[in-house]
């Protein structure tokens, strides 16, 4: 399942900050239909994602009917990301 959507960078405090792109309310619907084909557990989901010019790999965290997308420090430094900033995810979601 290919997806493309557009989202700001969120942070999230717990015991070190964490930084997630929301996955949209129509996008996390198309991939509720398929989670039981990708899910490993947790209900996390695998990705491939691009944002920029950085392709990288993760899961998806489920989070109130949603889906958060992480962004590690080697996603967002290359392309200079903060929180607030807007940009165009290109993920594809695994399936097993």
């Amino acid at each position: 399942m290919q997806l493309s959507f557009g989202g700001q960078v969120i942070e999230w405090r717990g015991p070190a900050p964490y930084y997630f792109v929301p996955v949209p309310q129509d996008e996390s619907e198309d991939i509720r239909v398929v989670a039981a084909m990708a899910s490993y557990g947790w209900g996390v989901i695998p990705v491939e994602a691009r944002i920029g010019g950085v392709v990288f790999e993760t899961s998806l965290f489920p989070k109130d009917g949603g889906y958060l997308l992480p962004l590690k420090s080697v996603v967002r430094k290359p392309e200079g990301l903060s929180v607030g900033d807007q940009v165009r995810v290109e993920m594809t979601v695994r399936l097993r």
